[in-house]
């Protein structure tokens, strides 16, 4: 499991994140409640037992992050997120899901809805243990927590640790962008690299609806998602955008205009073979604490590719392409990040930013149509 660990907040430098479940299981709205009772940095501002009470509670209580059930009496979860965001603008939503197919496919329509995140839900009757839960639920709760001027949670960046490991106690910086790096619009474009994590899922069907068709190279895609996951996100997005996106598999050809998606518990890297660039899936431990993770596959794209790479870091917890983004950028290759305000988490893209890798930020919305620029060899 793959949990993010951040800075815990002060009275000093902001007010407590408000906190609201919508569970019809009273054990959990019980036990979680009582956990954020306990943080300083937060305040459980009340609960829903279906998302019909949620809808109508949530208004009232104004809350900043609300952690929402997906099966429920009444309203589930999965209708009562669009409603909620409406009634509730600039509000985050952590949607409790269980690591099913179903589970994972409502997930992923969620995200697509709106929702900012997921989190695996444990069963009622052993929650009391379940340290792994509250540790991931905590970190992601202060990942997306962070303030903005108008006093409504936003992006916070995030360091990736594995759930039962030690949180590190040093503080971690906000990214600030340094200067951009000059663009290179000498070579060719050969392929295309994009990595996301939190929020990713609805940044990758805007990149992906505005790409179609319009791509002569293979598109490569790693997003932070355990298995069963990915396969559904692949076939969310073609369905969606109505493009070909695809699970990679192991030796498989690149094929240019096809969106190759990592598959969960997987990294994803290219390889130069005496019969062409194939995929290669790898068991290598995880990275950044990912598995897929963006590094590995920006390594590989150095590589083989060199300067005749364009990559795109999205929204994301953690530093997670930063590295990698940095062998690209020693061979001459373009990197474009996600600005701040559009991405639900400016951890990954913020990081590359700081570093000073990126050739461009810009908001979700121009990705595309900045990634196609570059590809006709023109400056977005």
């Amino acid at each position: 499991m793959i949990a993010y660990s951040t800075p815990t907040p002060t009275a000093s430098n902001q007010r407590p994140i408000k906190v609201m479940i919508i569970d019809d299981s009273a054990i959990i709205r019980g036990l979680v409640s009582r956990w954020i009772g306990d943080q300083a940095d937060f305040e459980y501002v009340g609960g829903g037992i279906n998302g019909r009470d949620g809808l109508m509670r949530a208004p009232k209580f104004d809350p900043d992050i609300i952690i929402l059930d997906i099966e429920m009496p009444e309203m589930d979860g999965l209708t009562a997120l669009p409603q909620l965001l409406a009634a509730v603008p600039g509000v985050k939503v952590i949607m409790a899901s269980t690591l099913t197919k179903s589970g994972a496919e409502v997930t992923i329509k969620a995200l697509t809805l709106g929702a900012a995140d997921y989190i695996p839900k444990p069963d009622a009757g052993r929650i009391a243990g379940a340290e792994e839960y509250k540790q991931e639920l905590f970190t992601k709760l202060r990942g997306l927590g962070r303030k903005k001027p108008n006093g409504r949670a936003a992006a916070q960046p995030a360091r990736p640790v594995l759930v039962g490991a030690p949180v590190p106690r040093q503080p971690f910086a906000d990214n600030k962008p340094s200067e951009l790096r000059p663009l290179n619009l000498r070579t060719r474009i050969e392929a295309l690299f994009i990595g996301s994590s939190t929020g990713g899922p609805e940044a990758l069907r805007q990149v992906v609806q505005g790409l179609v068709g319009q791509v002569k190279v293979p598109i490569f895609l790693t997003q932070h998602m355990p298995v069963l996951f990915t396969k559904i996100l692949a076939d969310h997005l073609a369905k969606q955008c109505n493009a070909k996106v695809v699970e990679a598999e192991h030796n498989m050809i690149p094929v240019p205009d096809q969106f190759h998606l990592a598959p969960g518990g997987k990294h994803m890297v290219v390889a130069r073979t005496a019969s062409g660039v194939r995929i290669h899936l790898n068991d290598d431990p995880p990275e950044n604490f990912c598995k897929p993770a963006v590094d590995p596959l920006f390594r590989s794209a150095a590589q083989v590719y060199g300067d005749h790479v364009l990559a795109v870091v999205l929204t994301g917890m953690g530093h997670d392409g930063r590295e990698g983004g940095r062998k690209l950028v020693e061979r001459g290759a373009n990197i474009i990040v996600q600005d701040e305000a559009s991405s639900v988490v400016w951890g990954m893209p913020g990081s590359v930013a700081a570093a000073g890798l990126a050739s461009a930020i810009k908001p979700i919305n121009e990705i595309a149509p900045s990634i196609l620029k570059i590809l006709r060899g023109v400056a977005p």
